[in-house]
This record gives C-alpha cells, sequence and structure tokens, in this order.
C-alpha cells in the first residue's frame, strides 16, 4: 500500500511540475506576439510592394498581357518565343561582356586605391574623399560629364589624346569601342562603393598580425599574401558577388550614354525588357523576360558563392 501511495505522490507532483512550463510558455508567446505586432507593419507593406508584385509579375509571364485590353492565357509560349529571339540572346551576350570587363577592374582596382587610402599619409582624408565622391552624383550627372568628355571634337579624352599624337577614337558611335565608354563611365561612378567596403576591412585587421609577420622577416609583398588577403577573403567575397548581381542589372548608364546602341552594341537585357514592356506594350513577354534574367542571376551567384567558398576551404 505504501509503495502505491508513492506513486501516486509522485505522479502528483511531476504533474505539478509539468504546469509550470505552461506558464512560461503562455510568457514566452505573449512576448512574441508583442514583437509580431511591432514587425507587422513592415511585413504587410513588404507583402504588398514586393511580394505581391512578384507574384503578380511571374502570373503576368504566362499571359498575352497587355496595357489595354483583356488578357488571353498563353502557357510557356512567351517563354518559347523570348529563346528562339535573337535580339534577346544579343542584349544577354551585351551584359555578359560588360560584366566580365567590369567587374575584375571594379574589384581590384578598388582593392589597390583601399590599400593607398589606408597608408599613413598626409591629408589621408582627401584622398578618401576623391575616391567615393562620384558614388555620391546621380546617374544622370556621371552620364552628362562623360558625355562632355567622350565627344570627339572637343571632348576632354580626345583631346588629351591629339596632344600625344595618338587615334581619337569616336567613343559612343564605335561598335567597337562603346562598350569600353560604359566601363570606363561605371568604373569611375560606382567604384566608391567597393573601395569603401575594403577600406572598412582592411581597418578591421589587426596590427599584430603585421608585427607578427614584421618579426618573422617578412616584407610587404609577404605580408599582403600571407595577412591581408587572407583578412580580405569574406569581403571580397562579398564585393565579388554583389558586383556580379549588379553588373547583370546595368541599365540607367547605358540607356543614358548611348540608348543601346550603336547598332545594339551595348543594349543590356534589362534594356531589352523595358523596351518590350512599355515601348512594344507586351507586359507578359516581358516579364518572362525577366524572370529568365532573374533564374540566370540566381544560378551565377550560387555558382559563384560556392566556388569562393571551396576556394577558401582549400586555401
Amino acid at each position: 500500500m505504501s509503495d502505491i501511495l508513492v506513486q501516486r505522490q509522485s505522479v502528483q507532483a511531476g504533474t505539478r511540475t509539468m504546469r509550470a512550463p505552461r506558464h512560461i510558455r503562455s510568457s514566452q508567446w505573449r512576448t512574441n506576439l508583442v514583437g509580431l505586432s511591432f514587425v507587422a507593419p513592415f511585413l504587410i507593406i513588404y507583402a504588398i510592394f514586393l511580394i505581391w508584385p512578384v507574384i503578380l509579375g511571374l502570373a503576368m509571364s504566362f499571359y498575352n498581357w497587355t496595357l489595354a485590353g483583356a488578357a488571353t492565357f498563353l502557357g510557356l509560349r512567351n517563354y518559347q518565343e523570348l529563346f528562339g529571339d535573337a535580339d534577346f540572346w544579343i542584349s544577354l551576350r551585351n551584359t555578359a561582356t560588360f560584366t566580365i570587363i567590369s567587374t575584375p577592374v571594379l574589384v581590384l582596382l578598388a582593392l589597390v586605391l583601399a590599400l593607398l587610402a589606408n597608408r599613413a599619409i598626409p591629408a589621408r582624408w582627401l584622398f578618401r574623399l576623391v575616391f567615393f565622391a562620384p558614388v555620391a552624383l546621380p546617374v544622370t550627372v556621371a552620364v552628362i560629364i562623360w558625355n562632355w568628355m567622350y565627344q570627339p571634337g572637343f571632348g576632354l579624352i580626345n583631346n588629351m589624346l591629339a596632344s600625344l599624337h595618338l587615334s581619337q577614337p569616336d567613343w559612343l558611335n564605335d561598335p567597337k569601342v562603346a562598350m569600353i565608354s560604359v566601363v570606363i563611365l561605371t568604373v569611375w561612378w560606382t567604384l566608391g562603393n567597393n573601395f569603401l567596403l575594403y577600406l572598412a576591412g582592411l581597418q578591421q585587421i589587426p596590427r599584430d598580425l603585421y608585427e607578427a609577420a614584421s618579426t618573422d622577416g617578412a616584407g610587404s609583398w609577404a605580408k599582403f599574401r600571407w595577412v591581408t588577403i587572407p583578412q580580405l577573403s569574406r569581403i571580397t567575397t562579398l564585393i565579388l558577388i554583389l558586383q556580379v548581381i549588379a553588373s547583370l542589372q546595368v541599365f540607367g548608364q547605358i540607356y543614358l550614354l548611348t540608348s543601346g546602341g550603336p547598332n545594339f552594341s551595348t543594349r543590356p537585357v534589362i534594356q531589352y525588357i523595358y523596351e518590350t514592356g512599355f515601348s512594344s506594350f507586351r507586359m507578359g513577354y516581358a516579364s518572362a523576360g525577366s524572370y529568365v534574367l532573374f533564374v540566370l542571376i540566381l544560378i551565377v551567384t550560387i555558382i559563384q558563392f560556392t566556388l569562393l567558398q571551396r576556394q577558401r576551404r582549400n586555401a
């Protein structure tokens, strides 16, 4: 009998101890509800202005959707037409060419300028300001500046080349150099973003690492190779991924500087999508093109991130 009473008492004590976590869970639930009430306005705005347009755009890509008239369901015919459109592939090739040319320059040159601006030199703040200042300019202002500089008759660049007795290319009207013109403008205009990230990364490297390397007899190149580069690996990965994504979405400076010319030699895929949707009024077809570009950017980003992570693990 005594054993049965002991078992009953232990069971009752266990049930009493099980009630305490319920009160704790209830308190945690109320705390989470309060936190959710603070986040809810942002989530609602995010869903209305981002998630819903993304879903609607995906639905539009399956319709013959124009700005006027009823939409007609087409299934995958927009995508089939897109993959067979030579103009789409030309614009995609132009975008890839721009990305391949501009990305290494924007990464390497930003690192070099960050190393220079991080040294203990007089008026160091002035160099940092000069390197970063073009980022603050709107794209229209940057294009106006370089449009004047590229002019064949009185442009600053051709005048300098003429003074050196060098050939003067027609920067904006020659299909062979028009893309280079866009790349030069983009590098000058957007370099400050990567420069700022690298400068912040350099300032986070502990001085003790350089002092230890000096004690071991390492020179400037050895410090850069074995201390600076490994310490900046995460920043470099971030910059590469962000730069590739931004380059694949290039539009503003090309549209304002060359309008995709000459002879469509610089028209990027974003401009192709824009002109299809708002000039030809084929919103469904343009939506299909935008989602194809989204998938391509996603694939390139995943491959790039995977390769960089594998390289870091093997290093």
